[in-house]
């Protein structure tokens, strides 16, 4: 489950950290320390949505599996 959950993080904290620096400089929102709340609110934000795809990808491969 860990290794599961650390590929899925590895994928989704990046991915949300950009979406949320990306709307903040869509919105002229440049300054650091806005960039590095939307940083730190992506990684955070990714702790819950790597453990539910993890959860969702575990249940799928035992289902196959079993």
């Amino acid at each position: 489950m860990f290794a599961l959950f650390l590929a899925a993080y590895l994928l989704t904290a990046p991915t949300l950290m950009g979406i949320i620096v990306i709307a903040l400089l869509t919105a002229n929102m440049s300054s650091a320390q806005y960039i590095i709340i939307a940083a730190v609110a992506g990684a955070v934000i990714g702790l819950p949505v790597a453990w539910l795809i993890s959860r969702k990808l575990e249940h799928i491969f035992d289902v196959k599996r079993g």
